[in-house]
């Protein structure tokens, strides 16, 4: 099962925030057993504290319980010696540390890579960092997407620059430390070598820019706010309400799909060329949208969304947070957990299967 597969691997975390404890997180969900060294000077992990209004202060928060699930918990003073003792006698034997240190500090307490491999060589330590080039900067997410670009790319046309609405460069780091550590763990099998795993929110995220990157390498343009639409494909991140007043995108990525979506709602697709081909339907976005509002308008969200996916014409129904765990998918990924006293739940970290 794929739960199981990594029920031989240890790993201690002594990471906070998002990335590397949801790294930590995604080990725990396919078995290993994870240790998590919380600094007692703080009252644990940061999250902990970072609740919403409604959120009783003697529970733990929604926000650390969306990343810390399966993992044994431990308050330590890293200027204690029965501390460091506890946190070194761990990580004699570990497979994997991850771990955040500001600049400096992982150094004073000996937790820096270069101690902690003479005494465990086949450890993979992972460390995260904020600014590849300036470590020594406060790092936060917003402060990244504001600096990768994405934050000036966000937004609709007339709104201020607006950051995604979760950590996303945390997100982003989490998968690439992820890959990080799995390569490194292939290579030891091969050479019986552990390895040292960095990893910047600053390079994820710029790694991360694909498309809009290669746009300004490419054609030397920069990207403008514009809401949901795609600079390239047209219908393709337009919203439109229908008739019983659902809000619903398109998403189309072909001649075809035009074509099937113009016949289901009755559109001559060849009758002006200014729609016969993608690069046309982007010039003229605007008209378009305003012709395929008119008639979507008058049609209920079920029969649309429901001849929509028979022709196989990509469209989704925009939902809130309560509509989308409505979905049995959804549903199925909800995992719960008890922490100290407080009943937890979360959404799984794993979206894939191996059979």
């Amino acid at each position: 099962m794929t739960s199981e597969i990594f029920k031989d691997l240890k790993v201690v975390e002594l990471a906070s925030v998002l990335a590397g404890p949801s790294v930590g997180m995604f080990f725990s969900e396919l078995g290993a057993e994870v240790i998590k060294f919380e600094n007692a000077l703080t009252k644990g992990d940061v999250t902990r504290s970072w609740k919403l209004p409604s959120e009783k202060k003697e529970d733990i928060s929604a926000y650390f319980s969306s990343i810390n699930f399966g993992k044994k918990h431990y308050l330590v003073d890293y200027n204690l010696r029965d501390d460091m003792d506890k946190v070194i006698g761990s990580i004699r034997d570990a497979d994997i540390v991850i771990c955040n240190f500001k600049e400096g500090l992982a150094k004073r307490f000996n937790l820096d890579y270069k101690h902690l491999s003479t005494i465990n060589p086949k450890m993979v330590y992972a460390q995260l960092t904020g600014f590849e080039s300036t470590k020594e900067r406060v790092a936060f997410d917003v402060v990244l997407q504001a600096e990768c670009g994405y934050m000036f790319m966000n937004g609709d046309k007339d709104s201020p620059p607006t950051k995604m609405p979760l950590a996303f460069m945390d997100v982003l780091a989490a998968h690439q430390m992820k890959e990080g550590i799995l390569t490194a763990l292939i290579k030891r099998y091969k050479t019986n070598k552990g390895s040292y795993v960095e990893c910047s929110l600053e390079k994820s995220g710029l790694a991360s820019l694909v498309n809009q990157a290669s746009n300004y390498l490419m054609a030397n343009h920069v990207p403008q706010r514009i809401g949901s639409l795609h600079p390239n494909i047209a219908p393709y991140g337009e919203i439109f309400r229908t008739a019983d007043n659902k809000q619903i995108v398109l998403a189309i990525g072909s001649d075809k799909q035009f074509e099937k979506l113009c016949n289901l709602l009755i559109i001559n697709s060849h009758q002006e060329e200014k729609f016969s081909t993608n690069k046309s339907r982007v010039k003229n976005r605007i008209e378009l949208a305003r012709i395929l509002n008119l008639k979507i308008s008058q049609l209920k969200s079920d029969f649309f969304l429901e001849n929509c996916h028979k022709n196989q014409i990509p469209v989704g129904q925009i939902k809130n947070m309560k509509e989308v765990f409505e979905n049995p998918t959804a549903k199925s990924m909800i995992l719960e957990e008890k922490i100290e006293n407080t009943q937890t739940k979360r959404i799984s970290s794993i979206a894939f299967k191996i059979h």
